[in-house]
């Protein structure tokens, strides 16, 4: 566990286990530690680097707003500091936004990717959670503390008493409206998508979103050569709020980043 500075961020970040690397990217108001349930199953195949992005966890905020862009590019320094020409990337929620960007903003970095619990356009959450989103501000951030998510930053933050400005400033990220239809149409990285059957996200944004990648337009074939890249998981019994730490997670994440991917052509 230690920092890297990168682009004006003291990134903390931590790394386990051996093998090619997986970065692990978590989501708003969380850490890395949230994926702890995790790592005995991917540890034994994968150096699995856990990253607090900036304002989370360990990682100290720093005089400029939240966008998934910037978050992006602070995790792509961190891999070049690093001295990783690539890995493979999986990030929720927050972190499946900025891992999907990361693909975007820095082709060639992500081997595969994998997008858990996150939309490609704002308007696919549900309305309900688009509300929700609307009403983190400062005003709020004192009721936000009843949370467990409040408990989990009082404990490793360096400064916990800056919760009111994470707070403000995640809800003004999770305001900015954004549609990357057309930059995940061009990802050319095998990409695996997977959501809760009670996500947050709409179920058919979720389809669409396979769609985008090439997926669900006709059947594979007798011999599968018609599959796409990309891949979906819909996993049964689960939310937005436990697919982190299900072992179902795990369970389709690990054949995807080890299955063989037919050229195109």
């Amino acid at each position: 566990m230690s920092y890297a500075d990168v682009n004006g961020v003291r990134l903390w970040h931590g790394c386990h286990g051996a093998g090619p690397p997986l970065v692990l990217l978590h989501g708003g108001i969380g850490s890395g530690e949230m994926f702890a349930p995790l790592l005995p199953a991917f540890t034994p195949h994968r150096r699995v680097i856990t990253v607090d992005l900036q304002g989370h966890g360990r990682t100290p905020d720093v005089d400029r707003p939240l966008r998934h862009e910037t978050l992006a590019d602070d995790v792509a320094a961190l891999l070049r500091h690093l001295g990783l020409p690539g890995a493979d990337v999986l990030g929720y929620s927050l972190g499946g936004a900025v891992a999907l960007r990361i693909a975007i903003q820095h082709p060639g970095l992500v081997r595969r990717l994998v997008c858990v619990s996150v939309p490609y356009r704002r308007d696919g959450w549900y309305p309900r959670v688009l509300t929700g989103m609307a009403a983190m501000g400062e005003a709020t951030a004192v009721e936000a503390r009843a949370s467990p998510t409040y408990a989990h930053h009082t404990r490793v933050a360096p400064r916990p008493q800056d919760w009111p400005v994470l707070w403000t400033k995640l809800g003004a990220l999770l305001r900015r409206d954004y549609d990357w239809s057309a930059e995940v149409a061009a990802l050319t990285v095998p990409t695996l998508l997977v959501f809760a059957d009670a996500d947050a996200v709409r179920t058919a944004h979720m389809v669409e979103f396979f769609g985008l990648l090439g997926g669900g337009h006709r059947d594979a074939g007798p011999d599968g050569t018609d599959r796409p890249a990309s891949r979906l998981a819909v996993l049964p019994g689960h939310t937005h709020h436990d697919i982190v730490g299900s072992p179902a997670l795990s369970a389709v994440v690990l054949p995807f980043l080890t299955h063989p991917v037919r050229p195109p052509g």
